[in-house]
């Protein structure tokens, strides 16, 4: 029964293929492996010495009946067994330590790439999905590589010296052994072919399950609010039974390879014993050889079990690795340069965009920004006013390099946005956006966020420059209390201050405040902007604002429509040339035109 262990081999070389790229990850840890690899040999090595031992037992001990012999046999076999569990002990703890650092690093590993890929790709991919790669798809992994692989190594060890232990015990039983191997092969290859495929399909069925809760549970006010429950239960459940379907079909092509080849194997192992106590009788063979030989053949049959098991396990990761494999390969859009031109010190906050030209990847036809030139001295303040659609958004979007221009340029102190490096670029830039990002952290956490070293001193003072501070202190905790995820337990306005005292603290050079006090009553507004107006002291500050009457004090108001600079000016001057501003102007002071 050994050849199989090589023959599965090869047949399961397809999926292993798949695996080695994140073999890559196990290289820091050579020693460990090399010392569970030495604790496999040694006791695949034991378990050959034990069978030698059990032929002793029967020949010199059973059959002489001598007490002597059969004690120091006895005690010789005790010892070895002791020592097998020794090496046992270090062989399993080894190799899940190994499967336990390797999926911590793969975890990292992918994280670490999820952060940098460019916005482009999460508009085009859902959260859910990424997030079922991140956790099923490695848990997957992990199952083989966290014990299973190796395992499959020892037992693959062993069954190459049954092999050899087999043909010198009885070459005769060896050749029975080694003729039903293509059985034995066969539905291990057929089978398995289809569990691979099948897993890749049960893994996307659960990323479409991770997706809708994702969803739905981020969006829970809204469901509830539209009494959508029902409806998103049963889309839950539809998704669910694609999943229970996908996997029972698995598993039903799964049970069928592991029992067809229980019951070859043993079937093997029936036929061998029933022609070796035939053997026995006609005295071509000793009942301690007998003994042995079905002693290393049941390990063997035992191994091809193994082999078949890790076979669809290898299959089922294989399916895994392709996913966590095509998310690693993913390349974002905006990248480093090779050698990034250094922005000058210390930061002036000089924006510029110059004949910019941008279409969105999901618009390729219709243009965001059409040949846009604009200029932003330092410590100037500018509004971007116009309707939904106008490209103030995209404004901010290009300079913070979430995006590159299809033509022209965008420069921050005379540098080229694409010849920076991104991180610096953006630690040059605060933003303060109309749905301010509160993380499930307590307040000092939440503003240190712009500056990770700054001391709790600092994080004080800067919430008390966005007149944040006296309501922070009255929370149950104070200064300590968690905010719960996206902030449920502030208010709208306490937010905002929030995330204010985080862009102070951060004490970047230019400032973008997008829509920052839209969505507030009248008292928070009041709050709020009292804040911006100290957030905004010498700092180039952009505004994005739909309500004209947070504007009317900035220094240049540019009007924007279809992606076209089409007026710039003070609110006055503005007003009085009677076009697109004073039209929404008049919408929303109830005033005539001139």
């Amino acid at each position: 029964m050994p050849s199989p262990a090589s023959g599965a081999a090869v047949k399961a070389k397809g999926g292993a293929r798949r695996l080695l790229p994140l073999f890559r990850l196990l290289a820091p840890y050579k020693r460990r492996m090399a010392v569970a690899i030495v604790a496999i040999l040694v006791s695949a090595a034991m378990v050959l010495v034990i069978g030698e031992s059990l032929k002793r037992v029967i020949d010199a001990g059973f059959a002489s009946a001598n007490e002597a012999v059969l004690d120091t046999t006895l005690t010789a076999l005790g010892i070895m067994v002791a020592v097998l569990g020794a090496v046992t002990w270090v062989r399993v703890y080894n190799v899940y330590w190994i499967g336990a650092r390797f999926t911590a690093d793969l975890r990292r590993k992918i994280y670490e790439h999820l952060v940098n890929l460019s916005p482009r790709f999460y508009e085009e991919t859902r959260t859910g999905e990424v997030a079922s790669r991140v956790t099923n798809d490695v848990t997957l992994v992990e199952a083989v590589m966290g014990g299973t692989f190796l395992y499959a190594m020892r037992m693959a060890v062993t069954m190459m010296g049954c092999a050899v232990m087999l043909v010198v015990t009885s070459p005769k039983l060896a050749l029975i052994a080694l003729a039903s191997t293509p059985v034995v092969l066969l539905p291990i290859g057929l089978l398995g072919f289809r569990v691979r495929h099948l897993s890749r399909a049960v893994q996307d069925r659960v990323a479409d399950v991770t997706s809708h809760v994702d969803e739905t549970i981020h969006e829970i006010r809204t469901v509830q609010a539209y009494a959508h429950e029902v409806p998103e239960a049963h889309t839950f459940g539809e998704r669910v039974e694609a999943v229970f379907e996908a996997t029972a079909t698995r598993a039903g092509y799964l049970a069928l390879l592991i029992a067809t080849v229980i019951v070859l194997a043993f079937g093997a192992v029936g036929i061998l014993l029933w022609v070796g106590a035939h053997d026995v009788f006609a005295a071509r063979l000793t009942a301690g050889e007998l003994t042995a030989f079905i002693f290393y053949a049941v390990i063997a049959a035992n191994g091809m079990f193994v082999v078949a098991e890790v076979y669809g396990e290898i299959q089922r990761a294989a399916g895994a690795s392709e996913r966590l494999l095509e998310l690693l390969a993913t390349q974002s859009d905006i990248k480093a340069p090779a050698n990034p031109v250094v922005l000058p010190e210390p930061p002036h906050g000089r924006v510029a965009f110059e004949g910019v030209t941008f279409h969105y990847p999901s618009r390729p036809t219709v243009a965001a920004l059409d040949n846009l030139t604009l200029t932003v001295e330092p410590g100037e303040v500018v509004a971007l006013v116009g309707p939904s659609g106008a490209g103030k958004t995209t404004v901010f979007q290009l300079l913070l390099r979430f995006y590159d221009p299809s033509t022209g340029r965008v420069t921050l102190d005379g540098v080229d946005a694409r010849d920076a490096d991104p991180r610096e670029l953006r630690r040059r830039i605060a933003i303060v956006s109309q749905e301010p990002v509160i993380f499930a952290a307590n307040v000092r956490e939440n503003v240190r966020y712009g500056r990770p070293e700054a001391t709790d001193e600092q994080v004080r003072s800067a919430l008390e420059a966005a007149y944040a501070l006296e309501f922070s202190q009255r929370l149950p905790q104070g200064l300590e209390t968690d905010l719960g995820e996206r902030g449920v337990k502030l208010s709208g306005g306490q937010r905002q201050r929030v995330a204010i005292a985080r862009a102070i603290l951060a004490d970047r050079a230019v400032l973008l405040l997008d829509e920052a006090t839209s969505a507030l009553d009248a008292e928070s507004e009041k709050s709020v902007q009292l804040a911006l107006e100290r957030l905004m002291q010498n700092r180039t500050t952009l505004i994005i604002a739909h309500r004209l009457a947070t504007v009317q004090s900035a220094d240049r108001i540019v009007v924007m429509d279809h992606g076209h600079v089409i007026a710039t000016g003070t609110h006055a001057s503005l007003v009085a040339e009677n076009g697109l501003y004073a039209r929404l102007a008049a919408l929303q002071f109830n005033a005539p035109t001139s």
